[in-house]
């Protein structure tokens, strides 16, 4: 196999020792900022320990938002001179102990946390202080902090792994944490480290999910947490803010509550995120999705179909073109959007290494969009034009590093699924979704199910799940299920979409993207049945896909089946219905929301 290149664009480093401005950021969700003044450059410089594994690229564009430049480090004496270190730990914990092992930075690292100079871990970059992990099969840790780390019991009836948007309690004030108030931060992850008498100094928030979890440590100048700050949104980036500069931050929460309106001024109007009445705990997701291709002059553009048809009824029959790519992406990220998918459906997918298009929408987005991104489309084992073979652990990789969080595996997710019943139900590590997910933890890998509706007239007609329909069939049929297809629907599969979604928990996906062929475009609701089907076979979270075309369609997936998250995307792009507007149906329903 070879290496594929690696993208990453370095932070320009300032060599100057002059006085510069350094910009503000405003958040959405309070009027907090972080003050713009003339600071001497030689203290605005952080070092970034990413060891290769997934994207890092929103935690250096977070970083350089917030007005600093990025030493990496590259080897084991970069760690003994850096002043300030943020570790983003992703992917698995046996890979991630491996790497540091591989490249002498375990001792370098330990020596650097106990020295108590000023670190953030983020994600597993918290996991990997305490002792050990039952993930990759049992590993220690660095063993910072007493305690081993769990996965999540998913005999509780929750979706494993926990993805998204849930409150942290904190257990005593911080700078760190002081500006968080109600505001819910994007979690994503299967195993977790819980709070002990023997780890009480350490723990400065926890969070709920199936009980009580670690979601923030702290002790000195050495921060860590679960959650993802540099996915969170405005929140996450003022809790950056809080590492990186404390001082500063605690002046502008200062003049916050100082411009703090008294009871008997008048209240100005509530910010599009401010802070609801809802129920607290995981918030049920609203994702938007841009389907991207090229159009016929070449051009990337988003798109939207019709029982997948993307090109217009009537005239040339052109591409239907929605918008640009990167700009909607932005819209909906300042619209509070929870989370961002890309699904590249042009032509040139099938060899990422020539996809510099879709490479680059990604680079661009993520400089702009700090929540989640997700990308599918040609996520397998390649051989490119001129006979390279690449690994679908490699391929990944290479959009990982562009700026994709979670990659989405559609058509070879069914030749897996295939093979692995014809196997007598055996992984055998040969699949994408198994060699992806060992690398970069199986939060990173989304199965995208493209199904329909067959009708027959009782279950033992076919070896299938059935369901009895409340929708009978053309011929009085009670009973259904959802043939899986590939190549966009084109071409069906003796394999049903609850034999699919079980197939590919097993083999190691994080999450289920399921489409529905019959309802996509048409505006009258998502197949409930189907989502209600999938969502109890799996314990993995399932997005509803296919059928958007009210409010009241996101409320009744949620109340009516185990859905985790709603996707949607022609009734977003044409502002038929306002991705603000569904979040307030959500929270007057009393469905936990991200506002």
């Amino acid at each position: 196999m070879h290496t594929l290149s690696c993208p990453l664009a370095a932070a320009v480093e300032v060599s100057t020792s002059a006085p510069r401005s350094v910009c503000r950021v405003v958040t959405r969700s309070r009027p907090s900022i972080v003050a713009c003044h003339a600071i001497n450059s030689s203290n605005r410089e952080v070092t970034l320990l990413d060891y290769g594994a997934g994207n890092v690229r929103s935690v250096r564009n977070a970083i350089k938002k917030l007005g600093y430049t990025i030493r990496d480090v590259e080897k084991p004496a970069d760690l003994v001179s850096a002043e300030k270190l943020i570790f983003p730990g992703v992917g698995s914990y046996g890979q991630a102990i491996r790497i540091l092992s591989q490249k002498g930075l375990v001792g370098p690292l330990k020596d650097y946390i106990e020295s108590g100079r000023p670190f953030l871990g983020i994600c597993l970059g918290l996991q990997l202080l305490f002792e050990g992990s039952e993930e990759s099969g049992g590993c220690e840790g660095l063993g910072i902090i007493p305690g081993a780390v769990t996965q999540f019991d998913t005999t509780l009836g929750l979706p494993v792994p926990h993805i998204g948007w849930n409150n942290i309690s904190p257990t005593r004030g911080s700078v760190l944490l002081d500006g968080v108030g109600d505001r819910r931060v994007y979690f994503v992850h299967s195993y977790r480290a819980t709070p002990s008498p023997a780890n009480a100094d350490w723990v400065l928030s926890t969070t709920q999910y199936g009980g009580e979890f670690v979601s923030t440590v702290n002790r000195g100048s050495v921060s860590a947490v679960q959650f993802h700050p540099e996915k969170s949104g405005p929140t996450g980036l003022d809790i950056i803010a809080g590492f990186l500069q404390p001082e500063e931050a605690v002046a502008a929460r200062g003049r916050e509550r100082a411009a703090t309106p008294s009871p008997s001024s008048p209240a100005p109007a509530p910010a599009p995120n401010s802070p609801s009445s809802g129920p607290y705990g995981l918030a049920k997701r609203v994702i938007a999705c841009l389907d991207v291709r090229s159009n016929d002059q070449g051009d990337l553009v988003v798109t939207k179909g019709d029982q997948y048809d993307v090109r217009e009824k009537e005239g040339g029959r052109d591409v239907r073109n929605l918008g640009k790519p990167v700009d909607l992406a932005a819209r909906y990220f300042e619209e509070g959007a929870d989370e961002v998918a890309f699904l590249n459906i042009t032509g040139f997918r099938d060899c990422v290494m020539e996809d510099a298009p879709m490479l680059e929408v990604l680079r661009r987005a993520s400089e702009r969009v700090f929540v989640p991104l997700t990308v599918g489309g040609g996520i397998k084992a390649l051989t490119d034009s001129s006979g390279r073979s690449f690994s679908a652990a490699e391929v990944a990789a290479e959009y990982f590093r562009s700026g994709a969080d979670k990659v989405s595996i559609g058509s070879d997710a069914v030749d897996a699924a295939q093979a692995y019943y014809a196997r007598g139900g055996v992984p055998d590590g040969s699949t994408a979704i198994e060699q992806i997910s060992a690398v970069y933890g199986k939060q990173a890998v989304v199965v995208s199910i493209d199904p329909r509706r067959v009708y027959v007239t009782e279950p033992a007609a076919v070896p299938h799940a059935t369901v009895r329909t409340s929708k009978p069939g053309p011929n009085g049929e009670e009973f259904c299920w959802w043939q899986c297809t590939v190549k966009g629907g084109r071409e069906g599969r003796d394999i049903g979409a609850v034999e699919l979604a079980r197939a590919v928990e097993a083999l190691g996906a994080g999450e289920i993207l399921l489409n529905c062929i019959d309802n996509d475009g048409v505006g009258k609701g998502f197949d409930l049945e189907l989502v209600g089907a999938v969502s109890k076979a799996v314990t993995i979270p399932v997005i509803a896909s296919s059928g958007a075309g009210s409010p009241q369609h996101f409320s009744e997936v949620f109340h009516s089946t185990g859905a985790a998250a709603a996707l949607a995307a022609g009734v977003f792009h044409r502002r038929e219905v306002g991705i603000e507007q569904v979040k307030k149906h959500l929270v007057e329903q009393n469905i936990p929301t991200r506002l």
